[in-house]
């Protein structure tokens, strides 16, 4: 008896990596025989629509890249989850927690070193009736030169929800201070102590049980930020990286994150580590954009033929116990490890992958060397970059994706 699992794909602007994915599934033609029966895939691009409570989905898995901000499918991930088991990735519950401010508050109780953060008041009101009252009656005032020199210059200004940069300030001063702050009008922010003169930016992607850490520089325009660089770690510390960022996954439920750190003298200072839609797209990527697909697909096959379940709950006392523990901070982070490992089944994950998908490392290798592949790659320069810069783009992401598969030999 064979059972097809059906993958979601919840999507809003992008189409680089949701193709790739798609095609991959497609040439790989799994045929899986596990637990006694056959396990088949295809996959789906889900339309938004009304939708019943009782209703039942169709689907097995949804790779969702929506929800952090449209509600309607955000509500009918809560419903399919609850209600019918779908696994999903990411957890909807804890898009709260993705607001930066929670996964700050967390690692910290943890003992992970993030630098010294405070949230600080908005600087316009909220549009709220009840504001002038209980702001006269309990709003207290505040020196934001005084919060500014306890965290200590330089130290930067950023939205306690933000994403993409987006509201991001060097604050070396009291007069850049507070024209940043008077500029942030309604929304909420952090103001973190930066960690200057850091060796290294290291960004990792997670997608379920797989990590990559890669080498990233965020001054360089977008299409160079990821720098193809394989030993830019020494292996303690990026064994560290790797786990920090498992520990963050594990403890939130978040099977498809980034977490960006800075390295200063072999310590690894984690700095934002919660994005409901980490970048996967391939101008962004390049070189590390075959990786991601696999992953991807990896992690789904191997989710819907285990019947993996969907974890939406939470589990702080057995992390917290180990932070309270008089335990050194190696110790800690090889606990937390553990813990991580645990939750996305490390060994069944590599087991399964070596005995069922061992056959889609070659067969990524020749579908980014084909004429399929390259049609996308040059569908999505010219719909990423201006007219003028096409070919030069074309070429250059043709000559990282080719390096990639000459690596891979």
């Amino acid at each position: 008896m064979a059972a097809t699992h059906l993958l979601g794909l919840l999507l809003g602007t992008e189409e680089d990596w949701s193709t790739a994915f798609e095609q991959l599934l497609a040439r790989a033609a799994l045929d899986i025989d596990h637990g006694g029966q056959r396990h088949r895939f295809a996959s789906e691009r889900i339309t938004i629509e009304p939708f019943n409570l009782r209703a039942q989905p169709r689907y097995a898995l949804v790779i969702d890249r929506l929800a952090h901000w449209y509600y309607v499918p955000r509500e009918w991930l809560k419903k399919v989850a609850l209600m019918d088991d779908v696994y999903l990735l990411n957890n909807p519950f804890t898009f709260q927690s993705m607001e930066k401010h929670a996964a700050y508050c967390a690692m910290i109780r943890l003992g992970l070193k993030v630098p010294e953060t405070w949230l600080i008041p908005y600087k316009q009101p909220v549009d709220n009736v009840r504001w002038p009252y209980t702001a006269a009656r309990y709003n207290r005032s505040f020196d934001l030169e005084e919060v500014a020199e306890a965290i200590g210059y330089p130290l930067y200004m950023k939205p306690f929800d933000g994403g993409a940069w987006v509201g991001v300030s060097r604050i070396d001063g009291p007069e850049t201070l507070r024209r940043r702050y008077d500029e942030s009008g309604q929304r909420l922010m952090h103001l973190q102590k930066a960690v200057d003169g850091f060796d290294v930016f290291a960004r990792s992607l997670s997608i379920g049980a797989e990590t990559l850490v890669m080498r990233f520089d965020p001054d360089r325009p977008m299409h160079d930020r990821y720098q193809v660089d394989h030993d830019f770690l020494k292996p303690s510390t990026g064994a560290e990286v790797v786990t920090i960022g498992k520990t963050v996954n594990s403890f939130f439920r978040w099977e498809f994150n980034s977490c960006e750190t800075l390295v200063k003298d072999d310590e690894v200072f984690p700095i934002d580590y919660a994005n409901a839609c980490p970048d996967v797209s391939l101008t962004s990527l390049h070189y590390y954009f075959p990786w991601a697909i696999k992953a991807l697909l990896r992690w789904s096959v191997f989710a819907t033929t285990t019947g993996r379940p969907m974890g939406v709950d939470l589990t702080p006392p057995r992390w917290f116990a180990i932070a309270d523990s008089d335990r050194s901070y190696s110790e800690k982070l090889g606990a937390y490890r553990r813990l991580a490992d645990d939750y996305f089944s490390a060994e069944q994950y590599a087991e399964f992958c070596d005995r069922h998908l061992g056959h889609v490392d070659e067969l990524l290798v020749e579908f980014v060397r084909s004429g399929e592949f390259d049609r996308l790659l040059v569908d999505t320069v010219r719909s990423t970059f201006p007219s003028h810069e096409h070919d030069h783009f074309v070429a250059h992401y043709r000559g990282l994706l080719a390096a990639w598969a000459d690596d891979q030999a």
